[in-house]
């Protein structure tokens, strides 16, 4: 397994690099599968529009982009995560910005896992996902 951190147009974000791998991994053996490369590249709006337009051929904003390369149990992707939208959605959330980058960052890795959150109930059996892993990982940093 490995999980690399890249940026394209913002600075790295603060993050617990030796814990954050056996979190990934943790929470993707509860769903039975094993990891294999998962690259993480923090952006800013206008990079994950620009993905967004290229890739999708959606004209809008969002936190994440999942490009999902996993091969039977083996999960792979690519993350595009938007800082600038995490912070926004922190605030109107009201949590702390480094819980809401970690929850988008177990959003991509749930949804290699096979969690959708489109459909009916599906945001819901995501949303719940989420907190299960993010009190998993409050576990593992004391």
């Amino acid at each position: 397994m490995a999980v690399t951190y890249h940026t394209e147009d913002v600075q790295m974000p603060s993050l617990a690099r030796s814990i954050l791998p056996a979190w990934i991994r943790e929470v993707a053996a509860s769903y039975g599968k094993k990891c294999g490369e998962i690259a993480y590249i923090f952006c800013s709006d206008e990079k994950i529009l620009e993905v967004n337009r290229h890739y999708l051929q959606h004209d809008y904003y969002t936190d994440i982009i999942t490009f999902d390369y996993t091969e039977k149990d083996r999960i792979s992707g690519d993350l595009f995560i938007s800082l600038d939208t995490v912070q926004t959605n922190a605030q109107h959330y009201g949590t702390a910005y480094e819980e809401e980058l970690h929850r988008t960052m177990i959003h991509g890795i749930l949804h290699l896992c096979g969690i959708n959150d489109k459909g009916p109930g599906e945001r819901e059996r995501m949303e719940a996902a989420e907190n299960k892993a993010l009190a998993l990982l409050k576990n593992l940093t004391g």
